[in-house]
Order: C-alpha cells, then structure tokens, then sequence
C-alpha cells in the first residue's frame, strides 16, 4: 500500500472555513493519470494539486478537479506554495512550479501571506448569444473571450443575485476562444472593493468556485483594458465563503497576493 501525505487548505483565506479548499499531496513522481484523476475524485474539493521535487526550490505542478484535469489553478497553487513553507520545511523565500500549459509560475512568501506571478491571457470583446444570456439568467452589459468566457454586469446585486442553469453553461463552447462551460461574471465596485465577482465553473466540474487565481487573472487583464488602471481590490463573492484577492498586471504577468490556511494534515493509503 502507498502513502502519501496530504494537506488540506482553505487559500485565499485569513482563517479557516473561508477562500477555497484544495488538497495538496507531495509525490516523489507521478502516478498513471487514472491514479491522480481518482485521488482528485476521491478527495472531492475543488482541486487537487499533486506536485513533484525537480531540484533546489523548484517543483512539477499538476491540478485535477473531481473529473478534470485543469491547465491552470491559482488557488491549489498558492495551497502548494503553503505546504511547501508551512509543513515540509522549505526554508527558501521563492519556489517556481513546473507546469504543462501555463509555464513557469513563482510564489514568494511575504510578512503577510504570498505573491503569486502568473501569466495574464489574452483576451477579446466578443458577443454574448441568447443561449449565454439563457443560461445565465441575466444578459451581461458586455463580455470578453480569453481563458473564460467572462460577463460584465451592471450592478454587483445583479453578480450576487445570478442564478444561472448549470446544465446549460456545462454544454456552452467558446469554439478555441474559451474554455468550455467555464464562466466569470463581474461587476464594478462592491464593499471596499474595485470589483466583486463569481466563477461558474460546470464544464471542468465545479458549480461554482469559491475563490479562483486563473480567473482573476483574466478579470486583470479585462479590468485593465477597461479602466486603465494597472493595480485592483477584487472579492469573489462565493455565497457562505468568499475571498479577497489583491492584483496587478505587470506586462504579460498578473501577480496575485492572498493567505492561506491549512485545516487538514493526514496520510492518503492507495
């Protein structure tokens, strides 16, 4: 029987229960991708990060849904960056995670938390269907293609009021401009904010995602094409959660600032 350790952590999170969960579980190499899509399924949160020593401070990273593998995770990033610091005594300032599609990507531990440097897509104005409209519930005022398909509303009641067919989303393609059933809806302002948004996320298995990196990217990039502005206070507004995160466009990256808190330690048996 194999073991492994595994840490859950609540990232983007100043205290336990809030942000979002992910589970990290250190591997000496990977298993076959059945194996870590089973884990991933068996752990059931939001994403499951499996990452790998290479050398010195820098690590393969790979995140799994319960049902998919995903090309980019922000948050089960951070959660990665937490257990390498926190529990398996990397005593450097800086780790760079190894991954498939995204590249390299850099997270440093600050004096209130840690700064994460990703890349910012590319992003287009694009046309918002009937169909999208449909399954949201609500018509957005505009909307981009990039990583997601991302809705620009007119108010934050109308963000918090959305209560979009899932099923609908889940089959909606974005044809190679976006990721299939995979959904930001933003809005400007919010409580002590610049934006407030939500994340639906049906077509890589998650209804809605409590606190996301790779869309906050995303919401960077658009917020910076729109406002000219570089520099955001964002909320993610998960009903019973939510999570604040800090972010800045620096060229073609986005860096991230959040905390993270571990709630589970234990030992996984295959």
């Amino acid at each position: 029987m194999a073991e492994y350790p595994i840490f859950q952590i609540d990232a983007f999170a100043a205290r336990a229960l809030m942000g979002n969960p992910a589970c990290v579980m250190p591997m000496d190499a990977y298993p076959d991708d059945e194996v870590l899509q089973a884990i991933a399924a068996e752990n059931n949160v939001p994403e499951t990060a499996f990452i790998v020593p290479v050398e010195g401070n820098r690590w393969k990273l790979r995140w799994f849904t319960p049902t998919v593998e995903v090309p980019l995770c922000g948050h089960a990033t951070l959660a990665s960056a937490h257990a390498l610091f926190d529990h398996m005594d990397f005593d450097g300032s800086k780790i760079i995670f190894e991954t498939r599609k995204a590249g390299e990507l850099i997270v440093q531990k600050t004096e209130v938390g840690y700064l994460m440097d990703f890349p910012a897509p590319a992003i287009s104005k694009t046309e918002i269907t009937e169909d999208i409209a449909e399954a949201l519930g609500a018509r957005p005022v505009a909307a981009w293609a990039g990583s997601f398909f991302a809705a620009e509303f007119a108010s934050v009641e109308e963000v918090l009021a959305l209560k979009p067919d899932l099923s609908k989303l889940a089959a909606l393609s974005g044809e190679g401009r976006w990721e299939r059933g995979n959904f930001g809806c933003f809005a400007d302002g919010g409580e002590d904010v610049d934006v407030t948004s939500r994340f639906f996320a049906p077509g890589s298995g998650i209804d809605e995602d409590p606190a996301t990196g790779s869309w906050h990217c995303m919401l960077t990039a658009v917020m910076a094409e729109r406002t000219d502005k570089s520099t955001f206070r964002c909320f993610q507004a998960y009903p019973g959660r939510g999570a604040r995160i800090d972010t800045r466009l620096d060229g073609d990256r986005v860096l991230l600032a959040g905390q993270a808190v571990t709630i589970i330690e234990g030992i996984f048996k295959l």
